[in-house]
């Protein structure tokens, strides 16, 4: 068995993550019931985690979706369950909000493969974060979001590093104070949660808090990009009946029309929910609608006050 460089094994030991917790040592000694009542109450802290790096999360959202309206990318990097959630998050875009591909993109150390089973090595690897996001040819409209509990795993640091020196906005989205991810990005989200239930396993709460600072930067950014009208997912991407039947419920509770005027309109617009609601409201073809949110930028709300001007 190889043994740890003593400055990773020191680096892990001053970790709050990765902190042992004497008065858990017996857990295991629990009957079930108990276990699960301790493991939700400390779930239950990560929500106040999360709220109080509120202003930074803002910011960075307001930084990204500036991008984005310019065309940028918004893209997620990182390893193990930081990363898989990057590539979730990223996945979870185009039939939510429609987006173009390639436009949210998750990049996992170690590729495809690292989804379901880990990849010896790959997170240790700086070079290899920056022929991963070489392929991407990023321009200064991206921005990367460097994901890692730890705040010190080596190729999500080469990977906003990589990202910085090509001018892209550089986020870091970690669990501990101080982290040297961080300090490598413009931006920095550290969500400390605290030691784990078991001692580093950082797929629980610092893997809870990091869903859900992902979810507030791609919901929220893409409402900024008028994604939504009001809380409806109007550019959601109908590809399965399940999703069929939501953009018809969508139209309706938009537009408060029978089913023969909404099943018209998403004729008339091809199955857009958006061009649909719009045809609906405003009185237009499917064709005078398409225009309309073209000239407002996909703004179902600027469309609507064109529309009536």
């Amino acid at each position: 068995m190889t043994s740890l460089p003593q400055d990773l094994r020191a680096q892990l030991n001053s970790l709050t993550t990765e902190a042992f917790r004497p008065e858990l040592a017996e857990i295991d000694r629990l009957p079930t019931l108990a276990l699960a009542r301790l493991m939700n109450g400390e779930d239950a802290a990560v929500p106040a985690a999360v709220a109080e790096r509120l202003p930074q999360i803002a910011a960075v959202i307001d930084a990204v979706a500036e991008r984005m309206a310019r065309g940028g990318r918004l893209i997620y990097a990182g390893a193990g369950t930081a990363g898989r959630l990057g590539v979730l998050d990223a996945s979870e875009c185009p039939p939510t909000f429609n987006t173009a591909p390639g436009q949210v993109v998750g990049v996992l150390a170690g590729g495809p493969a690292a989804m379901v089973t880990s990849v010896e090595g790959a997170e240790d690897s700086r070079e290899l974060a920056a022929r991963d996001l070489t392929a991407l040819s990023l321009t200064p409209e991206d921005s990367v979001i460097g994901v890692s509990a730890s705040g010190r795993t080596p190729y999500v640091i080469g990977a906003v590093e990589y990202a910085r020196s090509r001018g892209a906005l550089t986020v870091a989205l970690a669990c501990n104070a101080g982290s040297a991810l961080a300090a490598a990005a413009d931006h920095g989200i550290e969500v400390v949660t605290g030691p784990e239930l078991l001692t580093g396993s950082t797929r629980l709460k610092a893997g809870t808090a990091q869903k859900l600072v992902l979810n507030m930067v791609s919901t929220i950014t893409m409402i900024r990009l008028g994604k939504t009208y009001g809380n409806l997912m109007v550019d959601v991407r109908a590809s399965n009946d399940k999703l069929r039947a939501r953009s018809r419920r969508i139209v309706a509770l938009a537009t408060g029309a029978a089913d023969p005027e909404i099943e018209a309109a998403l004729t008339a617009t091809g199955g857009e929910v958006k061009d649909a609601i719009l045809v609906l409201l405003a009185g237009v073809d499917g064709p005078s609608a398409a225009r309309l949110l073209e000239e407002s930028g996909g703004h179902l709300r600027a469309a609507l006050g064109a529309a009536s001007g």
